[in-house]
């Protein structure tokens, strides 16, 4: 995976992480109801954001790699890790 690539998903992971800290402390400072779950879907949306790129990153090298091994026993393996993924995003 590209330098740049990595650098920007770190960069968004970091202001998730700044936006949880925010939550946080506005639940400290007893704000609003409404504000707080505002900002909880924004973390979340953001965290939909860098799950999706992760997903793309990995069909990309990852899956494609398997594909052109040629090996049907590491295409298989990538396949299965995909569908335990969806399955686990279904509950």
């Amino acid at each position: 995976m590209a330098k740049g690539a990595v650098d920007q998903k770190i960069n968004r992971l970091r202001r998730i992480e700044g936006q949880v800290r925010g939550i946080a402390q506005m639940i400290d400072d007893d704000r609003y109801c409404i504000d707080i779950l505002h900002q909880v879907q924004a973390v979340k949306s953001a965290l939909v954001k860098v799950e999706s790129q992760i997903l793309k990153d990995h069909a990309a090298c990852c899956v494609s790699e398997a594909i052109a091994t040629g090996s049907p026993a590491e295409q298989k393996e990538k396949f299965d890790e995909l569908i335990d993924l969806f399955e686990k995003v279904k509950r």
